[in-house]
């Protein structure tokens, strides 16, 4: 049966249901979700899928890592694209579509960001407009290009009708840190919003699981719960320069790799148990960027299902932190949610990220919107 779609007029002004899809750092799928909202408010929350990646499809990403093009770059991407037209086919009654793509490269000082997938293709495919390629123009513009989700997490906070200043911590393959304060009308103006990438999440983890047991994560923290943190590793891990830096700030996955190198004569427990205290002492120490202390942290990524994990930002953090369905919210969608969110806000115009959330120099509604026929950029 052919799906039902909405057709909808980019100048008009009234909710959207915009169907946001993201496939992150952690390489373990496609995460899809539907958001009704006008680019500013959240009206409600709809349908969500998830299509995991093969072990297969998780080997053609990570040959394609660190690459910006070459044949590997090309086979990560059309397989990119297909899972996502697999998942996205799922969904009825949806008007726009946000296609992130899979980020391989990120250099924002130095390159650029490379995130791949056809969003073209996507449009044609699915008979809707894709925004996609969101990152590009923040970082032509100075920007760090990530994180892009604050200005959803300003929505969110407004949704849940917080009104004293909170963080959203995302524990995704990479870890960033978004300070809200809801006191604000707006998400760009200044004091709003902070918001940078504290350092390494679940992937220096992953890969030594995947290394050494051919698993793909620590699981439930089990291996890390038998393990000591080697403390002399810890102090060198804070030692590197990046934690010093002052935000905004961003992070390629790989950036951290030789974390791997300081565990690598402990055993599998204690060298999980490491680099997990590595990820929370991060987040400790970036909290101290925070132009206000947080009343809460509200945690969303694969790492809130961590209890080790949560536990040491438990007990080094001085409010409580808490996963974000402690306040309505879906953990595991939310970053497809945030894609939902900005592709209505770049098809209308309106900006996506500002200085306090990527350090670019000025407003920008970064993303190209394709249609299913042709394809134009909307700036």
């Amino acid at each position: 049966m052919q799906k039902k779609h909405i057709r909808w007029n980019t100048k008009g002004s009234g909710p959207v249901r915009a169907l946001g899809a993201m496939s992150g750092t952690s390489l373990d799928g496609v995460d899809a979700a539907v958001v009704v909202t006008d680019g500013e408010s959240i009206f409600g929350f709809g349908q969500t899928g998830y299509r995991a990646y093969s072990d297969s499809e998780r080997a053609t990403l990570r040959a394609a890592l660190e690459r910006w093009h070459g044949p590997e770059v090309d086979a990560a991407a059309l397989m990119v694209t297909q899972a996502h037209a697999e998942v996205l086919s799922e969904f009825e009654d949806v008007e726009l579509i946000g296609f992130h793509g899979q980020t391989l490269a990120h250099e924002p000082r130095g390159r650029g960001t490379l995130q791949v997938g056809d969003g073209l293709g996507l449009a044609q495919a699915l008979g809707l407009p894709v925004v996609w390629d969101f990152r590009s123009d923040d970082v032509a513009l100075g920007g760090e290009g990530a994180p892009l989700a604050p200005f959803f997490h300003f929505a969110c906070a407004k949704w849940i009708g917080a009104e004293e200043p909170l963080c959203f911590l995302n524990l995704g393959g990479v870890a960033n840190l978004t300070f809200v304060n809801p006191s604000f009308d707006n998400p760009e103006e200044p004091g709003a919003l902070l918001a940078f990438d504290t350092g390494p999440a679940n992937a220096p983890v992953d890969d030594l699981m995947q290394k050494r047991l051919g698993l793909p994560m620590d699981r439930n923290g089990e291996t890390a719960r038998g393990g000591d943190v080697e403390t002399g590793a810890l102090e060198l891990f804070l030692a590197e320069p990046y934690f010093s830096r002052m935000p905004p700030k961003s992070l390629d996955r790989n950036d951290f790799s030789e974390m791997i190198e300081l565990v690598k004569e402990l055993s599998n427990p204690d060298a999980v148990a490491t680099l997990t205290a590595m990820c929370a002492a991060a987040v400790v120490q970036g909290m101290e960027h925070c132009p206000k202390a947080p009343k809460r942290v509200l945690v969303t990524g694969g790492g809130r299902h961590n209890p080790v994990l949560m536990e040491m930002l438990r007990v080094s953090l001085d409010c409580p932190v808490l996963p974000v369905e402690a306040v309505g919210l879906d953990g595991d969608m939310l970053e497809a949610q945030a894609f939902a969110y900005l592709a209505v806000r770049v098809a209308r115009g309106m900006p996506t990220s500002c200085p306090g959330t990527t350090g670019v120099k000025a407003l920008v509604g970064g993303g190209t919107v394709s249609a299913p026929e042709r394809a134009y950029n909307q700036r």
